[in-house]
């Protein structure tokens, strides 16, 4: 199928598609006139690289964890691939921690917030009370 096909069969633009090639993470069999072709296993693979993106990998991290698929019976991949999984899941659970304790945090101001409303309200209910 062409990158237009892909394209319609994933949801991921043709522009990205290319940027996927450019950084290993896709091949495509190449037409005489120049013409990206790629095989319906490609489905499959985009779909995966999307959900490793989602997951905020970088392209970098992805093409270090896509050989793992691509040669699962290669111990030594599967020992770096396992490396760079681990780094990755570290990262998030990382970003998990930061991003509870800045909602924590965001509790915090909106109670203190919530309290201010209800002066503030409290206030101008006595003062219209008094007008």
């Amino acid at each position: 199928m062409r990158i237009g096909e892909l394209s319609k069969r994933t949801g991921v633009s043709p522009r990205s598609l290319r940027y996927y090639e450019e950084q290993g993470l896709l091949t495509s069999a190449r037409s005489d006139a120049g013409q990206r072709h790629y095989s319906d296993a490609e489905i499959q693979r985009v779909s995966l690289i999307r959900q490793l993106f989602d997951a905020g990998m970088s392209s970098r991290v992805i093409a270090t964890v896509l050989p793992c698929v691509d040669l699962p019976d290669d111990l030594g991949v599967a020992h770096e691939t396992y490396a760079a999984m681990t780094r990755e899941r570290d990262r998030i659970d990382a970003d998990i921690t930061r991003l509870i304790e800045t909602r924590d945090a965001l509790d915090v101001v909106m109670q203190v917030n919530s309290r201010h409303r209800a002066k503030l309200s409290a206030t101008l209910g006595q003062v219209a009370r008094s007008a």
